[in-house]
């Protein structure tokens, strides 16, 4: 039976931790090895932790240089084949472990394997499922989403991969998936095994603008790797309308749907076919600049109550 190391990246987020640390050690797969390292949490996360510690692989809690840091100090004490991080505001869904182990087995050149999640509120109240495909290299390069938390890796393609890039704070997992998908296969599964959670505090409200910024620094990292160079090369305003098209969608997150709209239309300019795959971000842009934003929240509402029904049927 694999070991599967995960490590959770805590830092003052006690509200929503050990919901995160209960979905590991629920899983019904036996041989997990569970590493919490805390950044220093000064909100009782340390004591939540402390509640769980004999049944930690290994905790600590220290002032560290962020969340890529945090992540590679557990990695780097990581004893399992496969490994995987859950953030401390994200949970797994029962089974997942047991899914993914299951995939690797029955697909033993996959160096990463991805399935699909719910996105849930503060309450973790589910407003939608995001569901992904199977993906290439280029369509990774392109800024086609993996939602990080479903992802489980080989140890083997992490370190091969040099880890996470210390310098990248808000799109450091989707900068390793091209690293990791350049080395070999990445396969999605048709499950979802994962709940990512958005709140006002969520690094993609807070700091919206950030990661439009980090976008465009893949693309320069892509293009300066001798190895990707050429893939890009092919795909070159493709992946240029994307990483605006990528700008716009935060910017719109982030309360700022002018700039969300302008570069939602320099996508259009340099590659119409990728920006008119995201028609909803202009048409919500625009109603949030038009002052009429209660229309997103009251459609996000139908989802919720859409999700909660379906469930109390089940």
């Amino acid at each position: 039976m694999s070991l599967v190391s995960i490590v959770t990246p805590s830092f003052n987020q006690a509200s929503y931790l050990e919901q995160t640390m209960r979905s590991v050690l629920d899983q019904d797969y036996s041989n997990i090895e569970y590493l919490v390292v805390d950044g220093g949490s000064t909100d009782g996360s340390v004591e939540i932790i402390k509640k769980y510690s004999s049944r930690l692989a290994s905790w600590g809690s220290e002032k560290d240089a962020g969340q890529a840091d945090a992540i590679n100090k557990g990695m780097a004490r990581a004893k399992g084949g496969i490994v995987a991080w859950l953030n401390s505001d994200d949970y797994y869904l029962p089974g997942a472990v047991t899914a993914a182990v299951k995939a690797f087995d029955e697909n033993p050149q996959a160096l990463l394997v991805y399935a699909d999640m719910l996105a849930v509120d503060e309450h973790s109240q589910t407003f939608n499922k995001l569901r992904y495909r199977q993906l290439s290299l280029e369509d990774v390069i392109c800024f086609q989403i993996i939602g990080q938390p479903a992802v489980f890796m080989r140890r083997s393609a992490f370190e091969n991969a040099g880890g996470l890039d210390l310098s990248y704070h808000f799109l450091l997992d989707h900068h390793l998936w091209i690293r990791i998908a350049a080395q070999g296969p990445i396969l999605h599964i048709p499950q979802t095994w994962s709940a990512a959670r958005y709140h006002p505090a969520a690094k993609n409200r807070a700091q919206a603008a950030a990661f439009g910024r980090e976008a465009f620094r893949i693309l320069e990292f892509v293009e300066r790797d001798h190895h990707l160079a050429a893939t890009l090369a092919k795909i070159k305003r493709r992946a240029a309308a994307s990483a605006h098209r990528v700008n716009a969608r935060y910017l719109l997150d982030g309360g700022q749907p002018a700039a969300s709209l302008a570069a939602w239309a320099r996508a259009m300019l340099i590659h119409p076919p990728t920006a008119l795959a995201r028609l909803n971000l202009p048409g919500s842009a625009l109603l949030n600049w038009l002052g009429l934003g209660k229309l997103r929240e009251a459609s996000l509402e139908k989802r919720r109550a859409k999700f909660a029904a379906a469930k109390e049927i089940k």
